[in-house]
């Protein structure tokens, strides 16, 4: 059975914040509750139509690749066993169960770290317009959805909800987060999407881009944080139906996006969305899940 959640309500908890997708909450001292509501955001905006089951899938998707990452970077993740968290937190087992996850409290360096392997979405968009991407002077005569020569760090300041990210240079995440940082994120996201690749390609998945969040604790310590090479975050098409020089067939939120263009959408206001927009919006996430990992989605 599919159980949606739009909100999550924990009353004993203390609520920090409400992000796009995800409800945070302090556990202790050193500890948080990330639960992964079913809302479903676009060009930054949240819509009003939830797509009941979405939390589930990108909780338990961030953890497989956590555990096949693990040996590059540490991540944030103690456990998403609701027996194994706390006891005060078991009381809302009906709420957060295969949708949560309690996680290490960190810093969070304030940058969106990017890596794409194809030339698509906002990047395809800036080459036809500047012959750019992140301002970093691109090959003439590029298509869309065409491969890279090797996978492209993009990043792009982490904004405020409600604001919209922006593109910049790599060049200018040293002056973010300070040059050390820069270069230990930009090479540990892009080996991140190298070995992802290389494992989706085995399963018939492209991973186009993606993008990743990092944090650091006392001792400064880098550790990939939130979540990882899930249809919200990244772009995800069929090896088997790929083809350069135009838009692809995709497991992620493009479906929703396409939707919205086809609609003039403002790129401002939440809307509701057609059932069928819901229906199969999931469905691509399912089906997503289930060539990644081998196995089906568990629902509450």
């Amino acid at each position: 059975m599919i159980c949606g959640i739009y909100s999550s309500e924990l009353p004993d908890l203390e609520l920090i914040a409400r992000g796009k997708v995800r409800d945070l909450y302090k556990v202790d001292e050193d500890s948080l509750l990330f639960v992964a509501t079913d809302r479903v955001s676009a060009y930054d905006v949240i819509m009003k139509t939830s797509i009941e089951g979405k939390g589930c899938i990108l909780s338990q998707m961030s953890i497989f690749w956590f555990d096949c990452l693990k040996d590059i970077v540490p991540n944030h993740l103690i456990t998403a066993n609701v027996d194994e968290m706390p006891e005060k937190l078991h009381k809302y087992r009906n709420v957060i169960e295969h949708r949560s996850m309690l996680v290490k409290k960190l810093k969070v360096l304030p940058i969106e770290a990017v890596v794409r392997g194809y030339i698509s979405g906002s990047a395809w968009a800036e080459y036809k317009k500047y012959g750019t991407v992140n301002e970093i002077k691109m090959p003439e005569n590029m298509k869309e959805s065409q491969k890279l020569e090797k996978p492209m760090f993009t990043p792009s300041t982490k904004a405020e909800l409600g604001a919209h990210d922006e593109y910049i240079h790599p060049d200018k995440v040293k002056d973010i987060i300070g040059e050390e940082y820069a270069k230990q994120v930009e090479e540990v996201a892009v080996q991140l999407y190298e070995e992802a690749s290389e494992f989706a390609a085995k399963k018939g998945i492209i991973i186009a881009d993606t993008k990743f969040e990092f944090g650091v604790d006392s001792q400064g310590k880098l550790y990939l944080i939130d979540e990882a090479f899930t249809p919200d975050c990244s772009r995800f098409w069929s090896a088997k139906d790929y083809k350069v020089g135009k838009p692809q067939l995709s497991y992620d939120k493009q479906y929703l996006r396409d939707f919205l263009e086809s609609v003039d959408y403002d790129k401002t206001t939440p809307i509701d969305l057609p059932p069928v927009v819901v229906e199969n919006t999931l469905k691509k996430y399912i089906e997503a899940f289930v060539k990644l990992t081998g196995n089906r989605p568990i629902f509450y």
